[in-house]
């Protein structure tokens, strides 16, 4: 028989919930059950692969320190991952058993909050330790206090050794017509490889990075050349030529991420989207900006002054910007 502790404590000296996991373990270990336990401070990198310790599991304790409010983020995140990667089924035939102490108030609520949890992913309820501690050098001294945490380890043994069941609940419906799982359709394999995936700090970044590449890239392939090509309409529009005049200029829209070449040689405008090299004029700035330009409430060379646009190249043909293009 095997048993999983996963505690979701600080791991400080004088917690008394430590003390409480101790008894247990020790009565667990006289009735030659395998015990292990996971201090999920100590594994919070990983909190997202252990579902897959629940594998072959015939009990799970889940023990908590409430130390102002609510049960703690690492047993919530645990929970959360069961949620998402674990094998319900096998869920399903896992006796619980909670420990819950406090130093404050909301031992009782915290308790609820692990019982409703193991529920809603369809594990069996049984055992529960829950209780209020002032003081913890007189609640581990105190033998009646021993007893009680010596008899409910042995119920709980009980409870795994007879396959113990749980009278229907109606959280079960609820689950099944409303808490339904929005997630993808996984096997548990599946499920326990993408659990790998997620706790992995650099593939998750790189996904990250490969997303935001793509979303760009549609962005310029979409969206960004459809207001690219209103600008080319402005541009042709408000075109006056300047006798042998030769310039090229290169205006990238830094939040739309892309980019017009408008290119000039005497009366001939050549104004499109995409790429230009050893262009005279590189202009860097906004689709605001640029809207406000084309639009005549400013000039290229007011937003130039005020830094609202960052050139390199030929400043002499930059002043001609206003001249040939007059909004």
């Amino acid at each position: 028989m095997r048993v999983g502790i996963y505690y979701g404590g600080r791991g400080l000296i004088d917690d008394p919930t430590l003390f409480v996991l101790e008894r247990v373990e020790n009565v667990l270990d006289e009735l030659h059950v395998n015990v292990e336990r996971y201090n999920l401070y100590e594994e919070r990198n990983a909190i997202s692969v252990l579902p897959k310790t629940l594998k072959e599991l015939d009990g799970v304790i889940l023990a908590v320190s409430v130390e102002w409010l609510g049960i703690g983020w690492l047993i919530q995140q645990f929970l959360d991952s069961c949620w998402l990667y674990g094998d319900k089924d096998k869920i399903s035939k896992i006796q619980m058993m909670s420990i819950v102490l406090s130093s404050t108030y909301g031992e009782q609520e915290a308790q609820l909050n692990l019982i409703q949890a193991w529920e809603m992913l369809g594990g069996i309820p049984g055992v529960n330790i829950c209780a209020y501690v002032d003081n913890h050098v007189e609640f581990e001294t105190n033998s009646k206090y021993n007893y009680m945490i010596e008899k409910n380890a042995e119920q709980f043994y009980q409870g795994m050794a007879k396959k113990a069941v749980a009278f229907p609940s109606s959280i079960h419906e609820v689950k099944k017509n409303v808490l339904r799982s929005r997630s993808l359709n996984l096997t548990p394999q599946e499920s326990e490889q993408l659990s790998t995936y997620v706790s992995d700090d650099k593939y998750v970044k790189k996904q990250k990075e490969d997303i935001e590449e793509l979303a760009n890239l549609f962005k310029g392939m979409l969206g960004g050349e459809e207001n690219a090509e209103k600008y080319v309409e402005d541009l042709k529009t408000h075109f006056h030529p300047v006798d042998d005049l030769k310039a090229s200029f290169l205006i990238e829209v830094s939040d739309e991420d892309v980019s017009l070449v408008i290119d000039i040689d005497g009366d001939q405008l050549n104004c499109y989207y995409g790429v230009m090299k050893d262009a005279d004029v590189t202009a860097r700035t906004t689709a605001s900006i640029l809207e406000s330009i084309t639009t005549g409430k400013r000039t290229f060379q007011s937003a130039f002054m005020s830094g609202e646009i960052t050139v390199q190249g030929n400043f002499k043909v930059l002043r001609n910007f206003d001249t040939l293009f007059r909004f």
